[in-house]
């Protein structure tokens, strides 16, 4: 087995179709609605754009931060890996990028990243092959998801609340992935940040 490419992952740029909302602007309802910002970052030019519909927007964050940062079950770094993997499966280069880069960080190595990149799946554990796996599919088409995939899923160690973790974190990706592309595009930031 040849060794596995060093990736250096460069965040990217996301850019709105539609003027975001600007703060200055904004009503008392959309200056409420964005303080419920995905794992409190800020206020980003997709929160801004979001929040020209602040209930569904609040509705929206708490779901998805319940989803993703909630504890117990799932590890961070597999629903990291889960939105990875759905986000490429859903061509969403933005949320690949973004989620890749906080797989990095949570699990401390580039490997699981540059495997992917690289189209070494002969590279992943087990655990990786079955998540990244179960996420393609159901990113594809829920009736992939067999009894099969799951069966590599529980043979890889995940219980029921982790296989449950694993469903919502692969589902809040195809809401989110759907939601970005037709508000805006990504590009390439000026300066690179290495993984």
């Amino acid at each position: 087995m040849s060794a596995l490419p060093v990736i250096r992952i460069k965040p990217l740029t996301w850019a709105p179709y539609l003027p975001p909302v600007e703060i200055a602007e904004a009503s008392r309802t959309q200056l409420e609605a964005m303080k419920v910002t995905p794992s409190s970052t800020g206020v980003s030019p997709y929160v801004r754009t979001l929040a020209h519909d602040p209930e569904s927007y609040v509705a929206r964050t708490q779901l998805f931060n319940a989803i993703l940062y909630a504890e117990g079950g799932l590890p961070r770094a597999d629903r990291e890996l889960a939105a990875l993997a759905a986000s490429l499966a859903n061509g969403c280069q933005y949320c690949a990028n973004v989620h890749a880069r906080k797989h990095v960080r949570l699990s401390g190595s580039g490997r699981v990243v540059s495997a992917l990149w690289a189209g070494r799946r002969d590279a992943l554990t087990d655990r990786e092959r079955a998540i990244v796996d179960f996420a393609e599919a159901l990113a594809a088409m829920p009736a992939r998801v067999t009894p099969k995939r799951v069966r590599a899923l529980r043979e890889a160690g995940l219980g029921d609340a982790e296989l449950v973790d694993l469903v919502h974190a692969v589902a809040i990706f195809g809401w989110a992935n759907r939601l970005m592309h037709p508000l805006g595009h990504s590009h390439s930031t000026a300066r690179g940040e290495a993984a």
